[in-house]
């Protein structure tokens, strides 16, 4: 992680920069300049953007095959302050598919919430975002990040850094069909070194983005190297909207540092929180937090069994398996019980290898199960085949 020194990053710094000249090159390389003591940073601190409040400065990350709303709603419990749907296709909302829909399933205990989308023909994105809002999400994000091949080639995900126009458009597009925030979460460029997200930072806000998150890595690193929170620093100072810094946030020294050396409104943490909900709360609170065998064993039987619910019984079973090693590692488990639950073909298999490897998680999961809310408190979408909302 590559960071500039903290008196050259500070709030005050940049306001400085910017009363001597308000053009955002001459601020950008102002605050290069000025010297003077870092802001203290306070993770447990509401922020807003646009009109939308968030509790603390850690939003829980957008993740492809992950971030689910069991996942969702269990980083919300642990801290996160803003939580983000996987990537919804617009494509797959136009054309009404069944399982795109059943990302946009909103429970009453996510807020705040947004729903990222992705595409790149603006009148797609806009009607998704309509859906977004109509579904119940606080915040309509826009995926200009993704590296991955099969968004790329679409024109979608970070292709859109390399066409500011389109981008442009699309974030125009999608603000103007929707009354709640739009954010963008971009990378630094398609290739190593590159500086696109500079020149499209500013743009996008002027096309009507709220707020921007920055992954401060090229597509073509994918999750190599390291994240260059310089960047970060240098986005914060040209654009007036909250910045969220993406990229090797694992704890709470890391956030603050990040924080207070780059002046970004809030981090984002992405795989240190996969099947370990407590890195979270370590992260607002400071606190270490080593969890005992029977409360890893609840949170993850309360997960298996929403995940069940939200995906149906066939879906989760394949869904589930990465997750047992992630909630089962770091000593807590002994390694075999892990390919002992992958081998299981049901979840409530699972579940009931859980309890008799942890019987004294009964009361927690008991407790968990009591806080969740009922499912007439979550959002359904007039029209939509009622299957999407109970599974399948």
């Amino acid at each position: 992680m590559i960071l500039l020194p903290p008196e050259q990053n500070s709030p005050v710094a940049r306001r400085r920069a910017a009363a001597a000249d308000g053009t955002p090159a001459e601020i950008g390389r102002q605050q290069q300049a000025v010297t003077i003591a870092a802001m203290a940073v306070e993770l447990r601190e509401s922020w807003s953007i646009g009109g939308v409040d968030v509790p603390t400065r850690i939003v829980l990350a957008p993740m492809a095959g992950v971030s689910i709303q069991a996942f969702r709603r269990q980083g919300r419990r642990f801290g996160a302050g803003l939580v983000c749907s996987e990537m919804v296709s617009s494509a797959g909302l136009e054309h009404r598919n069944e399982r795109t829909f059943g990302y946009l399933r909103v429970s009453a205990d996510e807020h705040p919430l947004a729903i990222q989308i992705f595409g790149s023909e603006p009148r797609a994105m806009a009607d998704a975002a309509r859906l977004v809002e109509a579904a119940g999400a606080d915040i309509v994000d826009m995926n200009f990040g993704c590296p991955v091949k099969k968004v790329t080639k679409t024109g979608a995900g970070a292709h859109l850094l390399e066409d500011p126009e389109l981008a442009c458009r699309v974030v125009d597009a999608v603000a103007s069909a929707v009354s709640v925030p739009v954010t963008v979460k971009m990378r630094r460029g398609l290739e190593n070194g590159s500086r696109a997200c500079l020149e499209l930072g500013p743009r996008l806000v002027e096309a009507g983005a709220a707020a921007l998150t920055l992954h401060p890595r090229s597509a073509k690193q994918m999750y190599t190297g390291e994240a260059d929170h310089a960047l970060t620093a240098e986005l914060v100072a040209l654009v007036p909207v909250p910045v969220i810094a993406s990229g090797d946030v694992t704890s709470h020294a890391t956030a603050l540092t990040v924080l207070e050396r780059t002046g970004a409104a809030a981090v984002m943490v992405a795989r240190g929180a996969q099947g370990n909900p407590w890195a979270l709360r370590e992260i607002v609170e400071g606190d270490e937090f080593a969890p005992t065998r029977e409360e890893v064993a609840a949170e993850l039987i309360v997960f298996v069994r929403e995940a069940a619910r939200e995906l149906g019984e066939q879906r989760a079973v394949g869904f589930l398996k990465k997750f047992y090693g992630w909630y089962l590692g770091r000593g807590r488990f002994p390694k075999p019980f892990k390919q002992e639950l992958v081998q299981l073909a049901t979840t409530e298999a699972v579940v009931t290898r859980l309890f008799a490897a942890a019987p004294e998680a009964a009361p927690l999961v008991e407790r968990l199960d009591a806080e969740l809310p009922a499912a007439e408190d979550e959002v359904v979408l007039d029209g939509l085949p009622i299957s999407l909302y109970g599974g399948g």
